[in-house]
Protein backbone atom coordinates (compact mmCIF):
# COMPACT_ATOMS: atom_id res chain seq x y z
CA UNK A 1 0.00 0.00 0.00
CA UNK A 2 1.53 3.18 -1.41
CA UNK A 3 2.06 6.33 1.11
CA UNK A 4 5.01 5.24 3.29
CA UNK A 5 7.74 7.66 3.56
CA UNK A 6 10.29 4.49 4.61
CA UNK A 7 10.67 0.83 4.45
CA UNK A 8 9.49 -1.53 6.87
CA UNK A 9 12.71 -1.88 7.62
CA UNK A 10 12.12 -4.61 10.37
CA UNK A 11 10.29 -7.17 8.13
CA UNK A 12 13.48 -6.86 5.65
CA UNK A 13 15.37 -8.91 8.08
CA UNK A 14 13.21 -12.10 6.35
CA UNK A 15 13.06 -13.25 3.00
CA UNK A 16 10.78 -16.08 1.47
CA UNK A 17 13.14 -19.12 2.78
CA UNK A 18 12.89 -17.60 6.14
CA UNK A 19 9.77 -17.03 6.42
CA UNK A 20 9.10 -20.61 4.73
CA UNK A 21 11.16 -22.14 7.36
CA UNK A 22 9.43 -20.45 10.17
CA UNK A 23 5.67 -21.57 8.95
CA UNK A 24 7.04 -25.31 8.93
CA UNK A 25 7.53 -25.06 12.44
CA UNK A 26 4.31 -23.74 13.34
CA UNK A 27 4.96 -20.00 13.20
CA UNK A 28 1.57 -18.13 12.09
CA UNK A 29 1.52 -14.46 10.78
CA UNK A 30 -0.99 -11.48 9.85
CA UNK A 31 -0.09 -8.72 7.98
CA UNK A 32 -0.64 -4.94 8.89
CA UNK A 33 0.05 -2.10 7.06
CA UNK A 34 1.13 1.34 8.94
CA UNK A 35 2.74 4.18 6.05
CA UNK A 36 5.48 5.52 7.87
CA UNK A 37 5.54 9.24 7.91
CA UNK A 38 8.83 11.56 8.52
CA UNK A 39 7.48 12.16 12.04
CA UNK A 40 8.68 8.65 13.25
CA UNK A 41 12.11 9.63 12.90
CA UNK A 42 12.00 13.18 14.42
CA UNK A 43 13.69 13.63 17.71
CA UNK A 44 11.63 14.51 20.83
CA UNK A 45 12.73 17.71 21.89
CA UNK A 46 11.00 18.35 25.00
CA UNK A 47 12.26 17.74 28.49
CA UNK A 48 8.91 16.26 29.51
CA UNK A 49 7.85 13.14 27.07
CA UNK A 50 4.21 13.73 28.02
CA UNK A 51 4.63 17.13 26.15
CA UNK A 52 5.85 15.93 23.12
CA UNK A 53 3.05 15.47 20.26
CA UNK A 54 3.08 12.57 18.57
CA UNK A 55 2.87 12.46 14.59
CA UNK A 56 0.02 10.54 12.73
CA UNK A 57 0.32 8.01 10.65
CA UNK A 58 -2.23 5.83 8.25
CA UNK A 59 -2.80 2.21 8.95
CA UNK A 60 -5.06 -0.54 8.70
CA UNK A 61 -5.29 -4.12 10.12
CA UNK A 62 -7.76 -5.97 8.48
CA UNK A 63 -10.81 -8.17 9.79
CA UNK A 64 -8.44 -11.09 8.62
CA UNK A 65 -5.30 -9.77 10.90
CA UNK A 66 -7.46 -9.05 13.91
CA UNK A 67 -9.08 -12.57 13.47
CA UNK A 68 -5.47 -14.27 13.40
CA UNK A 69 -4.14 -12.29 16.16
CA UNK A 70 -7.19 -12.46 18.58
CA UNK A 71 -7.34 -16.57 17.84
CA UNK A 72 -2.88 -16.50 18.36
CA UNK A 73 -3.92 -14.96 22.19
CA UNK A 74 -7.13 -16.94 22.43
CA UNK A 75 -5.12 -20.54 22.47
CA UNK A 76 -2.46 -18.32 24.74
CA UNK A 77 -0.31 -17.71 21.70
CA UNK A 78 2.16 -15.19 21.34
CA UNK A 79 2.05 -11.51 19.73
CA UNK A 80 4.96 -10.62 18.47
CA UNK A 81 5.34 -7.77 16.25
CA UNK A 82 7.85 -7.34 13.59
CA UNK A 83 8.89 -4.01 13.16
CA UNK A 84 7.78 -0.42 15.72
CA UNK A 85 5.28 0.61 12.98
CA UNK A 86 3.52 -3.02 13.17
CA UNK A 87 3.39 -2.69 17.46
CA UNK A 88 2.27 0.90 17.23
CA UNK A 89 -0.76 -0.46 14.94
CA UNK A 90 -1.82 -3.25 16.22
CA UNK A 91 -1.95 -1.32 20.38
CA UNK A 92 -3.89 1.01 18.06
CA UNK A 93 -6.48 -1.35 16.99
CA UNK A 94 -7.76 -2.00 20.80
CA UNK A 95 -11.12 -1.95 21.46
CA UNK A 96 -12.24 -2.85 24.91
CA UNK A 97 -9.40 -4.49 25.70
CA UNK A 98 -8.83 -6.90 22.07
CA UNK A 99 -7.43 -6.19 18.68
CA UNK A 100 -10.32 -5.11 16.26
CA UNK A 101 -10.21 -4.21 12.91
CA UNK A 102 -8.84 -0.95 12.38
CA UNK A 103 -8.28 1.48 9.12
CA UNK A 104 -7.42 5.39 9.73
CA UNK A 105 -4.82 7.59 11.49
CA UNK A 106 -3.26 6.70 14.72
CA UNK A 107 -0.62 9.41 16.90
CA UNK A 108 0.01 6.68 19.54
CA UNK A 109 2.66 7.19 21.69
CA UNK A 110 4.13 4.08 23.23
CA UNK A 111 6.32 4.85 26.74
CA UNK A 112 7.67 3.86 29.79
CA UNK A 113 4.32 2.97 31.65
CA UNK A 114 2.43 1.69 28.83
CA UNK A 115 0.23 -1.45 29.11
CA UNK A 116 0.59 -3.35 26.37
CA UNK A 117 -2.81 -5.28 25.70
CA UNK A 118 -1.62 -7.38 22.33
CA UNK A 119 1.69 -7.37 21.56
CA UNK A 120 3.75 -9.88 23.95
CA UNK A 121 7.17 -9.14 21.77
CA UNK A 122 8.85 -7.76 19.44
CA UNK A 123 11.28 -8.09 16.47
CA UNK A 124 13.62 -4.58 15.98
CA UNK A 125 16.31 -3.04 14.80
CA UNK A 126 18.51 -0.34 17.30
CA UNK A 127 17.02 2.74 17.27
CA UNK A 128 18.84 6.39 17.98
CA UNK A 129 18.68 8.11 20.88
CA UNK A 130 15.97 10.69 21.78
CA UNK A 131 13.28 8.63 19.81
CA UNK A 132 10.31 7.46 20.08
CA UNK A 133 11.35 4.04 18.77
CA UNK A 134 13.96 4.22 21.26
CA UNK A 135 10.95 4.87 23.98
CA UNK A 136 8.62 2.41 22.59
CA UNK A 137 11.75 -0.29 23.29
CA UNK A 138 11.95 0.87 27.15
CA UNK A 139 8.15 0.84 27.10
CA UNK A 140 8.21 -3.15 26.37
CA UNK A 141 11.48 -4.34 28.35
CA UNK A 142 12.21 -1.60 30.88
CA UNK A 143 14.08 1.28 31.05
CA UNK A 144 16.94 -0.44 32.68
CA UNK A 145 16.99 -3.73 30.51
CA UNK A 146 17.09 -1.23 27.40
CA UNK A 147 20.05 0.64 28.56
CA UNK A 148 21.51 -2.73 29.19
CA UNK A 149 20.43 -4.07 25.82
CA UNK A 150 21.65 -1.11 24.16
CA UNK A 151 25.28 -0.82 25.78
CA UNK A 152 25.68 -4.80 24.66
CA UNK A 153 25.11 -3.29 21.09
CA UNK A 154 27.31 -0.32 21.29
CA UNK A 155 29.82 -2.66 22.79
CA UNK A 156 29.75 -5.38 20.31
CA UNK A 157 29.65 -2.48 17.30
CA UNK A 158 25.72 -3.89 16.20
CA UNK A 159 24.32 -1.77 13.30
CA UNK A 160 21.75 1.02 14.16
CA UNK A 161 18.84 2.63 12.11
CA UNK A 162 16.52 1.42 9.31
CA UNK A 163 19.07 -0.69 7.55
CA UNK A 164 20.97 -1.86 10.58
CA UNK A 165 20.84 -5.31 13.02
CA UNK A 166 17.86 -6.47 14.66
CA UNK A 167 16.83 -7.61 18.39
CA UNK A 168 14.00 -9.38 19.49
CA UNK A 169 12.57 -8.47 22.70
CA UNK A 170 10.03 -9.61 25.31
CA UNK A 171 9.02 -7.84 28.32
Amino acid sequence: VSGAVAAPTASLHFDAALLESLAAKGVEFAFVTLNVGAGTFLPVKTDDIAQHKMHAEWGEVSEQAAAAISACKARGGRVIAVGTTALRLIESAVVNGKIAAFRGETAIFIRPGYKFLVADGLMTNFHLPKSTLLMLVAALVGVDRQRAIYAHAIAAKYRFFSYGDSSLLFP
